[in-house]
C-alpha cells in the first residue's frame, strides 16, 4: 500500500500512509483507537464505505499487481480474508452455515443435471466436513451444528477465524482485532494457529492492542499515530516501552491504586448469597460473595467459567435466583430498572448490543439513562416536563473532555466512533448516574494501551475520590492486579477461591485451572 490518504466529511483519517507486506509475514499494525488502522484494513478490503464516501488516494499493489478491490467480494477473489473488529456472524444459522456461507458445497440432481447448476442440492456431508476440518486446525472441539445464537464470544471469534481459512486461496489475513474477546488462555491458543498459518505461507495483517502479543509473533510492524505513518521496523529492533510511546507520543506508565486491607469484621455493602445466573455460556451456578464499601473487587477466570454472568445477573439482565442485598437490604431480581433506582450502574461487555444507541448522537447516550431514570436533565413546567438539551450538551462536551473521547463533537452518531471511543461514551453514561456501585464488565476489550491507562485510571479515581464501590470483571488478569484490592476467581459457575493482588502466578494459575492452591499461598 503506497501513500494512502482517506477523507471523511472533510475530516482526513490516513496521511501518505504506506505498508509493506512480505508472503508468510505476520505483520502487526498498531496505534490508538482513531489512528486510522481500520480504515487502512478497510481499503484494503474494499468495504462499501470507503467507496460511498468518495474512495481514496494512493496505490495498492497485491501479488505484483496493481488493484482497487470495489467490495469484498473482489477482495476474498484476490486472496484476501479479514475478520472484523465487530463480528459478522449470522446467529440463527449454525456453525457450518457460518463457516460455508456464499461457499456452500452442492451436488447434482436429476433436475440440475438438465436444467443447470443453480438446482443443484446442498452437499451437508461435505459442509460438516470442511467445517470440521477449519475448527481442528484452530483446536476447537465444538458441535459444528450448533447455533451461533449464545455461544460465548470467544468461540464466536475462532468461528469467524475459521470461515477465512476454510477458504481455498487464502493469501493474507487481516485479524482486526482477534484477541479482544479472548481471554489470555484463548489469545495463546489463537497465537499459535496464526503462527501455523504463517508457515502455509499465508501473510498475515495483526491488528491488536495487546504490544506483548506483537512482540511475540510478529516478524515487522507499521505504527500509525493520528492518521500518519510513523514508523515501519522489524520486531526484533523495537521493545514494547518503545511502541508504546511511538503509538501515543507520550510516556506510557501502569495504573496501580493503593491496595486497601479489607477487614472481613465489617459488614457487607453488596453480598450475593447463593445466586444462580442463567446466561448462555456464562451460567452462575451458587456464587456467594461480599463487597465491602469502598473496595474495588475484581472477578476473573477462564471464559466460559461464569464470570461475566454475575454483573449481569446482578443487574437482572438474564434469569437470576438467590439473594442479593446491598447494604443490609433485599434486592429486587431480574429488574434492571430497580437496581439502576438503587445507585447500582452498570457497564456492559457488550457495548453495541447493549450500552449504546448508535443511531443517537453522543450526548444524548451519555444522558439517556439517567433522564430516564432519575429525570436529569429536565426542566419541569407545571404539568409539563421538557428535555433541557442545553444541560446535557454541557454535561457532555465536559464529560467528553474529561475522558478525551476522540469525535467530532457531542452531536456525532455513536455508530461512527472507534470501539474505543464507544467504550468510553457507555462509561460516561454510567458515571453520569453518579452510583454507588460501579459493576464494569470487560472496560478495557479493544481499547488501546494509552486509552486503557485513561480508563483504569478513572475507576481508580472514582474509587478513591469518591469511596465508590467497584466490581470490575476482566479476562486482562494483569489489569485486575493493578487496580483490585481483592480478586475473585471464578470457576465452573462458583467462587473458587479470592486471592489478593500480590499472589504469585503460580496461584493465580492454579485457582484458574479450578486447582487446589493451598501448596502454593502463603
Amino acid at each position: 500500500m503506497k501513500n494512502i490518504s482517506k477523507t471523511y466529511s472533510g475530516n482526513q483519517v490516513l496521511k501518505n500512509v504506506s505498508l509493506t507486506i512480505k508472503e508468510g509475514e505476520i505483520h502487526g499494525l498498531v496505534g490508538e483507537n482513531g489512528a486510522g488502522k481500520s480504515t487502512l484494513m478497510n481499503i484494503l478490503f474494499g468495504m462499501p464505505v470507503i467507496h460511498s464516501t468518495g474512495g481514496f488516494e494512493g496505490e495498492i499493489l497485491f501479488d505484483g499487481k496493481t488493484c482497487n478491490p470495489k467490495s469484498p467480494t473482489e477482495a476474498m477473489e484476490m486472496g484476501i480474508g479479514m475478520v472484523h473488529q465487530e463480528f459478522m456472524l449470522i446467529p440463527g444459522f449454525t456453525i457450518t452455515e457460518n463457516i460455508k456461507l456464499n461457499r456452500e458445497n452442492t451436488k447434482p440432481t436429476t433436475l440440475s443435471k438438465v436444467l443447470g447448476p443453480k438446482l443443484e442440492k446442498l452437499n451437508f456431508t461435505k459442509m460438516k466436513e470442511d467445517a470440521k476440518n477449519a475448527l481442528n486446525k484452530l483446536n476447537m472441539t465444538v458441535d459444528e451444528y450448533l447455533p451461533v445464537a449464545g455461544l460465548p464470544v470467544g468461540y464466536m471469534q475462532f468461528i469467524e477465524i475459521a470461515r477465512e481459512i476454510d477458504k481455498s486461496n487464502l493469501k493474507l489475513l487481516i485479524l482486526d482485532e482477534p484477541t479482544a474477546v479472548l481471554t489470555e488462555s484463548e489469545a495463546d491458543q489463537f497465537l499459535d494457529v496464526i503462527q501455523n498459518l504463517s508457515n502455509m505461507g499465508i501473510a498475515i495483517l495483526f491488528i491488536t492492542h495487546r504490544l506483548d502479543e506483537i512482540k511475540q509473533v510478529t516478524d515487522s510492524i507499521t505504527i500509525l499515530r493520528d492518521g500518519s505513518l510513523v514508523k515501519s521496523i522489524p520486531t526484533s529492533e523495537i521493545d514494547i516501552i518503545e511502541m508504546a510511546k511511538l503509538m501515543v507520543g507520550r510516556e506510557i506508565t501502569s495504573t496501580t491504586s493503593d491496595k486497601k486491607d479489607i477487614d472481613s469484621d465489617t459488614s457487607p455493602y453488596l453480598e450475593l448469597k447463593d445466586l444462580y445466573v442463567d446466561m448462555p455460556g456464562e451460567r452462575v451456578k451458587g456464587v456467594n460473595l461480599q463487597i465491602r464499601k469502598g473496595e474495588i473487587l475484581g472477578l476473573g477466570g477462564l471464559a466460559g467459567q461464569g464470570k461475566i454472568g454475575i454483573a449481569n445477573g446482578i443487574m437482572g439482565l438474564y434469569p437470576t435466583k438467590g439473594s442479593i442485598l446491598k447494604d443490609g437490604k433485599e434486592m429486587p431480581l431480574n429488574n434492571p430498572r430497580e437496581m439502576l433506582n438503587n445507585a447500582v450502574a452498570f457497564l456492559s461487555e457488550d457495548r453495541k448490543g447493549v450500552g449504546l444507541l448508535l443511531d443517537e448522537p453522543i450526548d444524548f447516550n451519555i444522558a439517556f439513562t439517567s433522564l430516564e431514570i432519575q429525570e436529569k436533565f429536565i426542566n419541569k413546567i407545571g404539568p409539563f416536563k421538557i428535555v433541557d438539551s442545553k444541560s446535557i450538551k454541557f454535561h457532555a462536551e465536559k464529560i467528553i473532555k474529561d475522558l478525551d473521547i476522540r469525535c467530532t463533537g457531542p452531536n456525532q452518531y455513536t455508530r461512527f466512533l472507534s470501539g474505543g471511543n464507544q467504550q468510553k461514551v457507555c462509561i460516561a453514561r454510567a458515571l453520569t448516574l453518579n452510583p454507588d456501585i460501579l459493576l464494569v464488565s470487560e472496560p478495557t476489550r479493544g481499547i488501546d494501551i494509552g486509552a486503557k491507562k485513561l480508563v483504569l485510571d478513572t475507576l481508580v479515581k472514582l474509587n478513591q475520590e469518591l469511596n465508590m464501590t467497584i466490581i470490575i470483571t476482566s479476562s486482562e488478569l494483569a489489569e485486575l492486579r493493578q487496580v483490585s484490592d481483592r480478586i475473585a476467581i471464578i470457576s465452573e459457575g462458583k467462587v473458587h477461591t479470592i486471592l489478593p493482588p500480590d499472589a504469585s502466578d503460580e496461584a493465580f494459575g492454579l485457582a484458574m485451572a479450578g486447582e487446589d492452591i493451598d501448596k502454593v499461598v502463603s
